[in-house]
């Protein structure tokens, strides 16, 4: 009994010790570096073409209190926007460094959507979904983005059992799973020469977002792969030009900054 005594006296004091070390956060004087370095400097200056402006309001905020995880957030967000995803990762570590548990997520997110490192990308998502199960950042959910990181590494199996487990839970859940979460779902079919499954997720997808231009495209290949008729596929092509044209494609906010996975740029005539 002296003996557990002792183990849970030393465990104390080490877990003490560790926790003497994290830097004491005052919220009320980092919120006035944020109010004043931020939201009355920084947000003056358009990032697009006055980033130094934005970045050196910033930087004069983190001289104060550099660890300030939202201010290094915001100096990675406008990088990444422009494409500069090395650049902007150095300041999105220091984020997640000082608070991991609000911007992991996020760094999931821009490596699995913007930087395209997906090994990465799953191995921040697990991490998050071990802390607080299959949450959601950006609409989407953690097991979407781990998914859609296996279909781009052409792990197709992985990605169609991930989908369709989510799909599932949505579905019974909501009565129906998200329209880009069934594309991406009927994408990891066709991959894998499964037309006639894919095309009933595709479908699915269809009923929701009957524009959607993306999944008509890849329905007809996959109509023309399972040898359907020639004038029905050359129709359901010659609507997703149309839809395409129109507009309607992946309506995430991203893709004014990125192409998402298998989004289509422009059909040619067949």
């Amino acid at each position: 009994m002296k003996y557990l005594f002792l183990l849970f006296v030393l465990f104390t004091q080490s877990c003490n010790s560790q926790n003497s070390n994290l830097p004491k956060v005052d919220k009320e004087k980092q919120q006035a570096i944020i109010d004043e370095h931020l939201t009355n400097c920084a947000t003056k200056y358009n990032y697009n073409y006055a980033m130094d402006k934005w970045q050196e309001c910033l930087d004069k905020g983190l001289e104060k209190d550099s660890t300030i995880a939202y201010l290094w957030q915001q100096k990675a967000m406008p990088l990444f926007k422009a494409r500069k995803y090395e650049a902007g990762m150095v300041f999105l570590d220091k984020a997640v460094k000082y608070d991991e548990a609000r911007w992991l997520d996020y760094r999931a997110f821009i490596k699995c959507i913007f930087a395209k490192t997906y090994k990465e990308a799953i191995v921040d998502f697990e991490k998050c979904k071990a802390r607080v199960g299959n949450s959601y950042v950006m609409d989407h959910s953690y097991d979407f983005h781990i998914a859609l990181s296996y279909l781009q590494l052409n792990d197709f199996k992985k990605a169609e059992s991930i989908f369709k487990k989510d799909t599932d839970e949505q579905a019974k859940k909501h009565g129906e799973a998200h329209h880009l979460d069934l594309f991406y779902y009927g994408i990891s079919l066709h991959e894998q020469q499964k037309f006639k499954e894919a095309i009933t997720v595709f479908d699915r997808a269809l009923k929701q977002y009957p524009q959607f231009s993306d999944v008509k495209y890849y329905k007809a290949l996959a109509m023309y792969r399972n040898d359907e008729s020639k004038e029905v596929t050359d129709a359901l092509f010659k609507e997703a030009k149309a839809d395409l044209e129109a507009g309607y494609t992946i309506n995430e906010d991203q893709i004014y900054y990125e192409m998402y996975p298998y989004q289509i740029e422009k059909l040619k005539n067949r």
